[in-house]
């Protein structure tokens, strides 16, 4: 299922992190993957650990003749965004691929989390030529306070295709796919085959059918996932991942001919992409140039069959990604808050902190392997300083801050209360049975008590670039939890659960 190269490392790094056990990152390993449960859409299982969730959206997409029952909710409201979940898959199968023989017993629940993606995005791609968005209408649902298992708003479906195409939509759901396949490929080869056959067939209708789902889907997609960054990286990103699956030449020939080639045939430039050098810094559900770079450089290092110099540029753009973000570097992209949190414009800050801390451990681990070194200016830096630097983001956000607050749910003796979320705000089906109508959750959302339905490992926004933060559940930026926080949150909690293991034993 998963390589045992994710072992391979830690007695180095273990030199470097004496205080590793500072925080209990198994427990927030555990509880990071429960999340996901208190996320889910359809049909919950027996086996469902987050009681106070039930039942919701059954009869998704039966207006257009399709099931599209199950995905994930993307942060606190009611809709189902394919274009974030997508990613948020992507980035836990990512973790399982890296990471999964240091998850122990958490492993099992990181498949299932990953599966509950999966079996909905195959869903969503059943239609040849055709691609769900989404599910939800989305202004009507941001006027309601309501539980997921009351939902009475329109449950309208969003589709691309050939006349209306969404590539970076597609080709994410294709990388989620790819990826995907590689964590089923040896504990259940048939559903592997089915999501490589599929994540195939959905890069072909993303590339042969360009442009942006934005002005295909228009509104319901805006302004809550617009595609800002064009969509030029997704397409690289799933051919990057297609490749790692199948090691198919005709996927690496596409990587090399559009990365860098200002006359490729992209004709949706809105943020000028035309080299994923440009973007250094930027990795999420939006923009994808870090990752490629990071990803496509650990498939050089572990194929030298491709180990030509015209790979150079991914190698050289990873070294700068790391120089972009070290506080220390004299190229550094990104700014700080006091405490030391990493910080980038917009809302939902801790999306950045966790995302990029996944790359810069999984590229450092890739360094480790090729037994060198990063050089930012005349600042040398070594794999066991990035792997340090991300642990200094995660202790943040577990406690380790000027607050002393834990902004993971559950996590600690300290962490938000008020989270921004409508199933945990409101008293749940077994405490109250009884329909509660779209504005008659308001009370709930304007009440100053604490939550009555505990998201336990939900990762929140974070404070602001100052280290304060509000408990305020009015306060969506700060207290909104949402999927692609965590998951790229639990690959590394799975590294440092490892290293903490390891030393406790040894000293």
């Amino acid at each position: 299922m998963v390589s045992k190269v994710a072992l391979l490392g830690l007695a180095a790094a273990m030199s470097v992190l004496m205080k590793v056990s500072s925080q209990n990152y198994g427990d927030a390993l555990t509880k990071s993957i429960l999340f996901f449960e208190g996320q889910r859409s359809g049909k919950i299982p027996s086996t469902q650990r987050v009681t106070w969730r039930k039942d919701s959206a059954l009869l998704d997409g039966s207006s257009i003749g399709m099931d599209l029952v199950g995905g994930y909710y993307d942060a606190g409201d009611n809709i189902k965004f394919n274009f974030p979940m997508a990613f948020t898959t992507t980035m836990l199968a990512w973790s399982v691929l890296e990471f999964g023989p240091l998850m122990g017993s958490d492993l099992e629940h990181a498949l299932e989390a990953i599966q509950w993606s999966t079996d909905y995005l195959l869903k969503s791609t059943s239609v040849p030529g055709t691609v769900v968005a989404q599910v939800g209408e989305p202004i009507s649902d941001h006027n309601c306070w309501e539980r997921p298992e009351d939902m009475d708003t329109p449950r309208t479906t969003y589709v691309v295709n050939q006349t209306h195409p969404g590539s970076e939509l597609s080709a994410e759901i294709a990388a989620a796919l790819a990826v995907s396949s590689l964590v089923f490929k040896t504990t259940q080869a048939n559903y592997s085959n089915i999501l490589l056959e599929r994540a195939s067939s959905v890069f072909d209708f993303a590339d042969n059918f360009q442009g942006s789902y934005d002005g295909s889907v228009g509104q319901g997609v805006c302004p809550y996932y617009c595609d800002y960054n064009g969509y030029q990286d997704e397409l690289l990103w799933g051919a990057a991942w297609l490749y790692k699956a199948t090691n198919d030449g005709k996927y690496w020939d596409y990587i090399l001919k559009n990365a860098s080639n200002s006359a490729s045939p992209f004709v949706y430039r809105r943020a000028s992409v035309d080299s994923i050098g440009n973007n250094l810094s930027e990795f999420g559900w939006d923009s994808k140039e870090a990752g490629i770079n990071i990803l496509v450089s650990g498939v050089i290092n572990n194929n030298q069959s491709v180990n030509t110099p015209n790979e150079k540029p991914f190698t050289v753009n990873g070294d700068n990604f790391v120089c972009s973000i070290l506080p220390e570097s004299p190229t550094k992209s990104v700014t700080f808050s006091p405490g030391g949190l990493l910080f980038k414009s917009g809302g939902t800050n801790l999306q950045h902190a966790t995302s990029l801390s996944f790359l810069l451990i999984a590229y450092a681990r890739y360094l480790e392997k090729a037994k060198r070194g990063v050089s930012c200016g005349n600042v040398a830096v070594t794999p066991a300083r990035i792997i340090n630097f991300a642990k200094g983001q995660v202790d943040y956000i577990l406690g380790k801050n000027p607050l002393g607050m834990s902004y993971m749910v559950g996590f600690g003796e300290k962490y938000p209360q008020r989270i921004h979320h409508r199933g945990s705000s409101i008293p749940s089906v077994d405490k109250h049975p009884g329909h509660i109508a779209c504005h008659e959750g308001t009370s709930y959302f304007e009440s100053k008590d604490p939550n009555p339905n505990l998201h336990v490992g939900a990762v929140v926004g974070g404070p602001d670039s100052n280290d304060q933060f509000s408990d305020d559940r009015t306060n969506a930026a700060q207290l909104e939890p949402t999927t692609y926080i965590n998951a790229p949150l639990v690959g590394v909690l799975a590294y440092f659960k490892s290293l903490q293991s390891r030393s406790e034993i040894t000293h």
